[in-house]
C-alpha cells in the first residue's frame, strides 16, 4: 500500500456533455501540491471560486451527488472521485466551464483513462489514512438501506441491492482490493430503469442521457408504441429490449454491472471524507443521500478520533518534566494555592501539567459538606498556573518574571471533580508569544474524559 501522497504528473482534458443539463462540458485536470487534496474550480464563474470534494459541502443528492461552496455549484462528481481513489490520487485541481461534469460512458473508465495518460506522480508528504478502530453503522430506516465501517487491513467493499425486479432482482458485487478497482469497476455503468426514464424526460431531466452513457432496463413488458417514444425521446431510429430487458441488445460487462456500478457510486461519494480509509465497508440498497450522509458520519469518527489522540496520557511510573520542588522554583505559589503537583510533558507550543485531588483539600470544608465537588475556579486557576510554566519557559531566566492573569474566555465545565480523581491540565499556545503577552488553549481532563476547558491569556511581567 502507498503511504505517499500523489498527483498528476502532466495537464491533461476531457470533454463531454453533462448528463442531466445536456451542455457541452470541458474539464482540465492539473497536478496539485501537498496536502491539496481534491478540489473543482468552476472557470466559467467570476473569480473562479473552488469547491472542496467535501462531504460538509453537499447540498442535492438527487440522482447525483452535488457540492457548493463559495457560491459555486458542481454535479455528478462521484463517477470522478471514484477513479481518483482507484488510482491513489491525493491532490488534485479540477476545473470545470460547467455546473455538471461530464457523464461520457456513465461510469468511470473514461476518468482513469485520461488520468492514466497524465502520469501518477509520487510526492513527499505521508498520506492520511483513517485506520478503523470499531464499527461505524448508518441507518436510514426510510430507505432500508444500511452501511456499515469495519476493522481491516486495507480498503474494501461490498454491496447488495435489491430492487424487487424481475429484471435486476437481488445483487451483491464486491471489491476485495482498491488496486482491482481499474480492472473491476471502473467501466461498470450507471443504470436506469423504463417508469424513471420517462419520469426523469418529463421533469425535464437526463437532457445529455443516452444509451451510449447508461443501461437502460425494462421491468415489464414494453409495446411498440412505447418503444417508438423512447426511441424519439433518446434520439434513436429502433429501439428493442433483449432476453434480460436491457434496451437495444447493450452488452453488459458484467453480469452484476448494476451493483457494481452502485459500488463505484459508493467509492466516490465516501471520497468526500476527505482522507483514505483502512477498513471495510458493507453496503445494503446504498444511494446517494445514504452514502454522503455516512461520508458525514465519518467525518464526525474522525473528528472525536483526533480529539481523543490529543488527550494526554499520564502514567506515574514515568519520571516527571518537573517535580512538585522544581515546579515551585519556577512559580511564586505555595500551598494551599498551588495548583499543579507536576509537570509530565513540556515543548515549546504545550504543556501537560497533574494534580491529585486529595478529600483533605481546603476547598472541600464548604465546597460543599457532604458532597465535595472540586471547585471550577481552582480547576482554571490549575490550568493558569500550568500554562505558566509554559511560558516561563520561554524566558532566559524564569524566576525573574512574574506571570498575572489577564483574562478568561469561552470557559465551559464538561464534568465534576471529586476526592480522589486526577486532574490532566493541558495548555497549548495559540500563538507566539509577544510583547509578553500569552495566549493559551486550556483543557483539563480525568482520564479521557474531558473536564473543564478555556481560553486563557496572561501578562509576563519582569519582577522589579
Amino acid at each position: 500500500m502507498i503511504d505517499k501522497q500523489q498527483t498528476i504528473k502532466n495537464f491533461v482534458e476531457l470533454e463531454g456533455v453533462g448528463l442531466h443539463s445536456g451542455a457541452e462540458v470541458k474539464v482540465v485536470f492539473k497536478p496539485a501540491p501537498e496536502h491539496h487534496g481534491i478540489k473543482f474550480c468552476r472557470t466559467d464563474l467570476p473569480n473562479q471560486p473552488c469547491v472542496a470534494a467535501d462531504a460538509r459541502f453537499v447540498t442535492d443528492t438527487a440522482r447525483s451527488t452535488t457540492l457548493e461552496q463559495n457560491g459555486a455549484k458542481v454535479q455528478t462528481v462521484e463517477h470522478l472521485l471514484a477513479a481518483v481513489v482507484g488510482l491513489g490520487i491525493d491532490n488534485l485541481l479540477i476545473e470545470i466551464n460547467a455546473a455538471e461534469m461530464p457523464i461520457l460512458d456513465g461510469s468511470a473508465i473514461g476518468f482513469v483513462t485520461a488520468l492514466e495518460s497524465a502520469e501518477i506522480l509520487t510526492q513527499d508528504a505521508e498520506r492520511e489514512y483513517f485506520v478503523v478502530e470499531e464499527e461505524i453503522r448508518f441507518y436510514d430506516a426510510e430507505k432500508d438501506a444500511e452501511i456499515l465501517l469495519l476493522p481491516a487491513s486495507d480498503y474494501r467493499l461490498t454491496v447488495m441491492v435489491d430492487y424487487n425486479s424481475t429484471v435486476l432482482g437481488t445483487q451483491h458485487a464486491t471489491l476485495s482490493k482498491i488496486d482491482h478497482f481499474k480492472a473491476e469497476i471502473a467501466n461498470c455503468r450507471t443504470f436506469c430503469f423504463l417508469h424513471e426514464l420517462e419520469h426523469l424526460h418529463k421533469n425535464n431531466l437526463i437532457k445529455g442521457g443516452d444509451l451510449s452513457n447508461a443501461i437502460l432496463l425494462a421491468d415489464r413488458p414494453v409495446t411498440q408504441p412505447e418503444l417508438d417514444s423512447l426511441a424519439e425521446i433518446l434520439g434513436k431510429k429502433k429501439v428493442t429490449v433483449n432476453k434480460q430487458g436491457v434496451l437495444s441488445n447493450t452488452d453488459l460487462h458484467h453480469q452484476n454491472e448494476p451493483a457494481r456500478h452502485k459500488l463505484l457510486d459508493v467509492i466516490g461519494d465516501i471520497a468526500l471524507v476527505g482522507v483514505r480509509i483502512k477498513g471495510q465497508i458493507i453496503a445494503s440498497k446504498p444511494g446517494h443521500f445514504t452514502n454522503t450522509a455516512f461520508a458525514k458520519q465519518i467525518q464526525q469518527h474522525i473528528k472525536k478520533q483526533k480529539a481523543a489522540k490529543k488527550i494526554p496520557k499520564y502514567d506515574p511510573s514515568i519520571p516527571p518534566v518537573k517535580d512538585t520542588m522544581q515546579v515551585q522554583e519556577w512559580l511564586p505559589h505555595r500551598h494551599p494555592f498551588l495548583m499543579v503537583d507536576k509537570i509530565i510533558e513540556l515543548n515549546e507550543n504545550r504543556i501537560v501539567g497533574v494534580k491529585s485531588i486529595a478529600f483533605n483539600e481546603a476547598c472541600f470544608v464548604g465546597h460543599f459538606p457532604n458532597n465535595p465537588v472540586y471547585p471550577g475556579v481552582l480547576i482554571i486557576e490549575g490550568m493558569a498556573q500550568t500554562g505558566g510554566i509554559l511560558a516561563l519557559s520561554h524566558m532566559d531566566e524564569p524566576s525573574n518574571y512574574w506571570t498575572y492573569f489577564l483574562k478568561i474566555e469561552e470557559a465551559k465545565f464538561k464534568n465534576k471533580v471529586v476526592p480522589g480523581d486526577t486532574l490532566i491540565f493541558m495548555m497549548e499556545l495559540i500563538e507566539p508569544i509577544r510583547r509578553g503577552l500569552v495566549q493559551m488553549r486550556a483543557a483539563a481532563y480525568v482520564g479521557n474524559t474531558l473536564v473543564a476547558e478555556a481560553t486563557l491569556m496572561a501578562q509576563l511581567a519582569k519582577k522589579s
